[in-house]
């Protein structure tokens, strides 16, 4: 699986990215990321591909994005996560989440956390996320679509 940030050449794939409708109560699509990161630097669209397939899409959020969320100037807001709805269950969300740290070390070496916020409801991705090295420690914050759980990722 490769890490890549997001270029026009990229844009077929994004419109050929389906997400559930389960999917849809937690997170927004690629293609409306995309366009938020047009108008917003602060904002990067990582694209997962595995054989030249986008299997896992997400956005990492610097500065503005991440301050609701925490007060160190060095986070970084991992939003917008999700799996190709033809994708899901083979493990790529995972082996994304595990490549993270080393993708951010090489492309934002003045971050060291990376923040998340995941909807209470959303148990599955709470538990990928601890199984990927995301701690939760206590923090809840009221989001549009119900109650989130901050969690955390901190660097070595």
């Amino acid at each position: 699986m490769e890490l890549l940030t997001y270029e026009k050449s990229y844009e077929k794939k994004i419109k050929d990215y389906h997400l559930s409708a389960e999917q849809l109560r937690f997170t927004g699509t690629p293609k409306e990321c995309v366009s938020q990161s047009e108008t917003d630097a602060n904002r990067h669209c990582i694209l997962a591909l595995e054989n030249h397939e986008l299997v896992t899409f997400f956005v990492l959020h610097e500065k503005e994005g991440v301050k609701p969320y925490a007060e160190n100037p060095h986070a970084m807001l991992l939003r917008a996560f999700s799996t190709d709805l033809h994708h899901q269950g083979k493990g790529y969300a995972k082996q994304a989440l595990l490549q993270l740290p080393a993708f951010i070390k090489k492309q934002f070496p003045q971050i060291n956390e990376v923040v998340l916020a995941v909807n209470v409801k959303n148990t599955a991705a709470q538990s990928l996320y601890k199984k990927c090295g995301y701690v939760d420690e206590g923090v809840r914050k009221m989001g549009r679509k119900g109650e989130l759980v901050i969690m955390n990722y901190h660097f070595k």
